[in-house]
């Protein structure tokens, strides 16, 4: 676990260093990291780093007829704005997040989670950074970092630019799988308070901080010397204050944008067990936002109807909205707009699973009601978004 991949073998009178590939840097990662990893153990782990494969044991979890959940996901272009800023301390929550909600949709307990780390070149002290991150985000989530895979590939990635992809496995006992077959017509629909952009439209997000920045002329055919110098203008444009209300006034456009995805899983959890089928079904609101993450666990007969103006839109995406002129429809179908979970509950419940979520940390809006779907409708009726995103 945690190994350096070898593109291929060295020849004779050359070494792998002198390709581009530190195997000793590689080793040293390793060992920076089994501090982060061991501080993620959980009842069910039987392994610790170093092997070819990690177990792990069901029952010692207690499990007594589980379902196997899993998922894998990555951070996307966010990034590119992480690099750029110099930031790698929260894109591991964020790896962790994206998977982790995902599971806690269908019932899951997240178990343990693995991760895929690719360079062009190793930076010890960033792969640590960004180690840490993802041992954060497993605490939050309560699942354990049980292995993962450091690839060096020179040649494939330049400069200081690397990839992250997460793999996560967690479980639920089969009578308790949630699979949105529950949901019917007067469910309310709550909507759980996202932390920001999460990792979702950040193409869009960094074409709009580009196009501020340098009138649209990065998207003009130049030379590549030209191409260069914009980019690193562009760059330069995340050093500056946030322009929309923060927590903290004194942050960067970057770091306001790299704030990490907010992990649900213990609230949701938490709502899970102690209303057992009064949850009839969860939506993590990631790419395609509002409109089409939450048609994904309605039955066909069935739509959301939501009502915009029972949530404020956050600062970061009302500027967004104004720097880019992009359509209230086209916000939803990009960002999560403030809601990064949404949970379908029986009506005669909601306001006990609401009060509930409150309790763990969560901020809940009421935010509509399931109806029944009219011929040709869409599976997500968004009421107001033009008036109300302004």
């Amino acid at each position: 676990m945690f190994t350096i991949f070898q593109e291929d073998k060295p020849i004779s009178g050359a070494n792998y260093k002198g390709a581009g590939v530190d195997i000793d840097a590689g080793n040293a990662l390793v060992e920076a990291i089994k501090p982060a990893a061991k501080s993620t153990s959980r009842s069910g782990v039987m392994s610790g780093l170093g092997g070819f494969g990690a177990m792990f044991d069901l029952k010692a979890a207690g499990y007594k007829d589980p379902i196997l959940v899993s998922g894998t996901d990555g951070v996307g272009t966010k990034l590119k704005v992480a690099i750029s800023v110099g930031r790698h301390d929260t894109v591991g929550i964020d790896l962790v997040a994206m998977c982790v909600n995902d599971l806690v949709v269908q019932g899951g307990e997240p178990l343990f989670f693995l991760d895929y780390y690719a360079m062009g070149k190793l930076n010890v002290e960033h792969g640590a950074a960004v180690v840490a991150g993802i041992a954060e985000g497993c605490r939050q989530a309560g699942c354990a970092l049980i292995g993962g895979e450091t690839a060096e590939m020179p040649g494939m990635y330049s400069g200081g630019e690397y990839d992250l992809a997460g793999f996560c496995v967690g479980a639920v006992e089969r009578d308790e799988v949630i699979t949105g077959e529950l949901v019917t017509e007067g469910d309310v629909v709550l909507g759980l308070a996202s932390s920001g952009l999460h990792s979702n439209g950040f193409s869009l997000v960094r074409k709009i901080v580009s196009d501020g920045v340098i009138g649209g002329e990065a998207e003009t055919k130049l030379e590549a010397a030209v191409r260069d110098h914009i980019v690193n203008r562009a760059r330069k444009a995340y050093d500056v204050p946030a322009p929309f209300k923060t927590e903290n006034p004194d942050i960067s456009l970057g770091e306001a944008l790299l704030a990490p995805t907010k992990i649900y899983v213990k609230s949701c959890l938490a709502a899970i067990r102690k209303y057992s089928g009064a949850v009839h079904a969860l939506s993590h609101i990631t790419g395609g936002g509002l409109l089409e993450n939450i048609p994904r666990v309605l039955p066909d007969t069935l739509s959301a109807e939501i009502d915009t103006s029972t949530w404020d839109l956050p600062p970061v995406f009302s500027w967004l909205k104004d720097q880019g002129k992009i359509a209230a429809n086209e916000m939803a179908r990009t960002f999560n707009c403030g809601i990064g979970m949404v949970v379908i509950v029986s009506n005669d419940k909601a306001e006990e699973i609401k009060a509930l979520m409150e309790n763990n940390g969560e901020t809940v809006f009421v935010i509509g009601k399931i109806i029944n779907r009219a011929k040709g409708a869409e599976g997500t009726v968004l009421q107001g978004a033009e008036k109300s995103w302004g």
